[in-house]
C-alpha cells in the first residue's frame, strides 16, 4: 500500500523539474552574460553598430530624404531604427550560438545533468537583457539628436515592450540558425539574410514610395508592424498607404512575434535536442 503523503508535504514532480528547468536557465543566462562581460569588443560593436546607424541615416542621408509634408525625418527614423536594432540583434545570436558549438561548449552542456531546455531559455534570457541594455542607449541617442516621445509615459513604455517582443521572438530564430550552420564560416553567410529582412521594410522610407511588389514585401515585414506600431504610440509621424496591415499595425506587432516565436521556439529546442544524432 502506497504511503500517503499530506497535501503541500513535498512538491510534486512536474514541480520540481519546472523549478530546476528555470535554474538551470538562469545559471546559463548568468554564464553568458558573465562570458560577455570579459569580452569588451562584442560589447562595442553591439552598441557601436546602432550608433553609426543613426549618425548615417539621420545625419548623412537624412536631409535628403521626404517622408511628407511637414515631417521632421528623424522623428521618422528613430522609431525604425529602434525595430531595426532589435530585428538585428538575432545575428549576434547566431554568431554566439554557432560559437559555443563549434568550440564544444554546447556539447558540455549536453553532458550536463540539466533540463533540455535550459541552453536554449537560458540563451534566450541573456539575449533579452541585453536588448534591454542596446534599446536604451538607442533611446538616449535619440533623445541627443532631438528626437521625442509625444504619445505619453504609458504608451512609451509600451512601445518598447512592443520592441523587446520583436526581439525576444528573433531570438529564436538565431538560435535555430546558429545550431544549424555547419560552423563559423558558415554563420557569415547569415548575413545575406538579416540585411533584407531589417532594409526591406518601413524603418527608413514608406513602403508606399517603393515599387509596388516590393512595397507590398515591406509593408507585411514584420520589422514594419513593429516600426509603424511604436511609431503611433510615440506620437510619431506615420505616413501609409492606407493598407489593412498598415492600419493595424499594433495588433500586427503582437501577431507576428507570437508567430514567430510559435514556429521557432519548439524549431530550436528540437534542434538542440537532435545535436550529435
Amino acid at each position: 500500500m502506497p504511503a500517503f503523503t499530506p497535501p503541500g508535504a513535498a512538491p510534486r514532480d512536474e514541480e520540481r523539474r519546472l523549478y530546476w528547468a528555470v535554474m538551470d536557465s538562469w545559471t546559463i543566462a548568468r554564464a553568458e552574460l558573465t562570458h560577455l562581460a570579459k569580452q569588451p569588443a562584442m560589447i562595442a560593436w553591439g552598441l557601436g553598430f546602432p550608433i553609426v546607424s543613426v549618425l548615417l541615416f539621420v545625419y548623412v542621408f537624412g536631409s535628403a530624404m521626404n517622408v511628407g509634408p511637414g515631417m521632421d525625418y528623424e522623428d521618422y527614423a528613430m522609431p525604425g531604427m529602434f525595430a531595426m536594432t532589435m530585428a538585428f540583434g538575432f545575428m549576434n545570436t547566431a554568431v554566439a550560438v554557432v560559437v559555443q558549438k563549434d568550440r564544444g561548449v554546447t556539447d558540455r552542456f549536453r553532458s550536463m545533468p540539466m533540463a533540455p531546455s535550459a541552453v536554449v531559455a537560458g540563451r534566450g534570457a541573456a539575449d533579452l537583457l541585453m536588448a534591454a541594455v542596446d534599446l536604451t542607449v538607442m533611446a538616449l541617442l535619440a533623445l541627443l539628436v532631438g528626437w521625442r516621445s509625444d504619445g505619453g509615459l504609458p504608451a512609451a513604455l509600451g512601445a518598447f515592450l512592443l520592441l523587446i517582443l520583436l526581439r525576444f521572438s528573433l531570438t529564436w530564430v538565431g538560435v535555430y540558425l546558429g545550431l544549424l550552420v555547419p560552423n563559423q564560416e558558415a554563420a557569415g553567410s547569415l548575413f545575406a539574410v538579416a540585411f533584407p529582412f531589417g532594409m526591406i521594410s518601413s524603418v527608413f522610407t514608406p513602403p508606399e514610395l517603393m515599387p509596388d511588389w516590393l512595397g507590398t514585401i515591406a509593408t507585411w515585414n514584420p520589422v514594419s508592424a513593429t516600426a509603424n506600431a511604436v511609431r503611433d504610440l510615440f506620437g510619431n509621424p506615420i505616413p501609409t498607404g492606407g493598407s489593412w496591415v498598415e492600419e493595424h499595425a499594433l495588433l500586427m506587432a503582437v501577431v507576428w512575434p507570437v508567430i514567430i516565436t510559435a514556429i521557432f521556439l519548439p524549431l530550436a529546442v528540437r534542434r538542440y535536442q537532435d545535436l550529435g544524432r
